[in-house]
């Protein structure tokens, strides 16, 4: 049998199309019909959702709190990889290093590694009391869910900055100096906007993956700080409501989806795209 042109192709991506359909697209339509038809067909499950005003304000929470999140890793992903571009490449590759060693390491361990510090009887409310902070008062609270994911989703903002600004030539900042721009005129009008792709998507990215955060807002936070994704453990393992739980993962993947359409939009918008966002750009 003869393949098209196209049939090579095919043929490589055919182990990961099986790999996604099995263990991905499966799964997920699964997950959709029983929204829809579990304990019985029609739309109570929804109803359920949006007729319970702690479920609205759980969806409002995951919502802002990502939003927090994302703007926290852009303010402080933003000097770090500029810094990095303008370094030595023995420092570079430190600062790299740094970036890379909590990939290695588990997220349970370092979220429990915040759970030590942030308490107050932690090495950081010890040194408050030294300037007459009694009790540090962060644990179970948003603050502490907020430095906790901040701190996971950091090197996923990082990395695609520099991948961006990595590319853009500096020498376009003398060029607008010696044009009479000062400085901060220059950062702002020339780099900036070069930089913007990295930015826009180490902002989705750490967006989107906020959204979906169990472990930290669950060792962190209290009760009341609660995500999407601890609702959805609630009603499936905690109460066997398979309904509730499929409904509150098709809210929580209907959101994602609508960001991302968001993205698309914008990007065309400024004559982007989503990958562009995603995969930084080719200054």
């Amino acid at each position: 049998m003869k393949l098209g042109k196209g049939g090579p192709l095919l043929l490589a991506l055919l182990p990961a199309l099986i790999v996604l359909g099995i263990f991905y697209f499966y799964p997920m339509l699964t997950v959709l019909v029983a929204a829809f038809t579990y304990p019985e067909a029609g739309l109570q499950n929804f109803e359920w959702f949006f007729g319970q005003p702690v479920n609205v304000a759980v969806l409002t929470r995951t919502i802002t709190t990502s939003f927090w999140v994302m703007l926290v890793c852009l303010v402080m992903a933003f000097p770090f990889a500029f810094f990095m571009t303008i370094v030595k490449p023995a420092t570079r590759n430190m600062l790299m290093l740094i970036v890379l060693i909590p990939f290695w390491t588990s997220m349970v361990v370092r979220t429990f590694a915040w759970v030590v510090l942030l308490q107050d009887s932690g090495p950081i409310g010890q040194f408050m009391k030294l300037f007459g902070v009694e009790q540090l008062g962060i644990m179970r609270t948003p603050t502490a869910v907020l430095i906790g994911m901040a701190q996971v989703l950091l090197p996923f903002v990082v990395l695609p900055m520099y991948a961006t600004m990595s590319k853009i030539d500096t020498r376009l900042l003398t060029a607008a100096r010696s044009l009479g721009a000062r400085p901060a005129k220059a950062f702002v009008s020339v780099y900036l906007p070069l930089a913007l792709p990295g930015v826009a998507s180490g902002a989705l990215l750490s967006f989107v993956m906020a959204l979906g955060f169990y472990i930290t807002p669950a060792m962190l936070g209290s009760s009341r700080d609660a995500f999407l994704s601890t609702l959805i453990q609630g009603q499936v393992q905690g109460l066997a409501q398979w309904g509730y739980g499929a409904v509150i993962g098709f809210v929580l993947l209907f959101v994602t989806l609508v960001i991302l359409g968001l993205a698309a939009w914008i990007g065309k918008k400024t004559g982007g795209s989503v990958q562009d966002m995603v995969g930084g750009s080719k200054a």
